[in-house]
């Protein structure tokens, strides 16, 4: 049997490890390590050098960090750096993409969507960084005004860079995965989540938007455990 000492959680586009903090202290309580990194592609300098592939350096460093076997969640984004490098770490026991990217080997986040950015991504004056528009409705349609007010303003800027680099490895091709799929997501439409669904192992629902870690983070956080007790298994 392999025990399972550790969750690494992976956060998306625009938001910070902040927004894991619910699930985190609940994970921590349960008496697993929790490492939460912080992608280099938000925030003020996220222009530089906010890759995809720094990105994916700063995941690899806190797999390294975990103790023991270990389970990846990853949100939106996150799934593209989880994927570029959770297969090499060596201790990852079973990946979990909650409403994120699932893609493939030279497919990067833009070119998923079809190669057209929406329009609600607002791109910055020097064209390196972008900030999403309707962000109560996109994100957070499923929060309390007051969560969704305070979630919002935590938003950062995004580097356009992380969006259309390419993947060069896809772990789930290795590793065991679970999908979330979370059906009142306004970000990534459900038939897009369910074409991604299809290259997991399991495939998990909620009936969330797109932020279920702080809308129904008891939820969410039964759905992990409930995920690691099987990989344990």
């Amino acid at each position: 049997m392999r025990k399972i000492s550790s969750v690494v959680l992976v956060h998306g586009a625009w938001h910070g490890p902040s927004c894991w903090s619910q699930v985190a202290c609940r994970l921590l309580a349960g008496g697993l390590d929790v490492r939460v990194p912080e992608l280099p592609s938000v925030g003020p300098a996220a222009g530089e050098p906010g890759s995809l592939a720094a990105d994916a350096e700063v995941v690899r460093a806190a797999l390294a960090e975990a103790p023991g076997e270990t389970v990846v969640v990853a949100h939106s984004y996150g799934g593209l750096p989880v994927t570029e490098v959770a297969a090499r770490a060596g201790n990852v026991a079973h990946l979990v993409y909650l409403c994120a990217f699932m893609l493939g080997p030279g497919e990067s986040l833009l070119s998923a969507i079809g190669g057209q950015e929406p329009p609600w991504w607002i791109t910055s004056t020097d064209g390196r960084t972008m900030m999403p528009e309707r962000a109560r409705d996109i994100f957070y349609n499923d929060c309390s005004d007051e969560v969704a007010a305070a979630a919002a303003t935590a938003l950062r800027p995004q580097s356009k860079a992380s969006f259309t680099e390419p993947l060069g490895a896809a772990a789930w091709q290795e590793l065991p995965s679970t999908y979330v799929i979370c059906e009142r997501d306004n970000a990534i439409p459900l038939f897009a989540q369910e074409a991604m669904s299809r290259r997991a192992r399991d495939v998990r629902r909620l009936d969330a938007g797109h932020s279920p870690f702080l809308s129904q983070p008891d939820e969410l956080v039964a759905l992990v455990r409930d995920i690691v007790a099987a990989a344990g298994g």
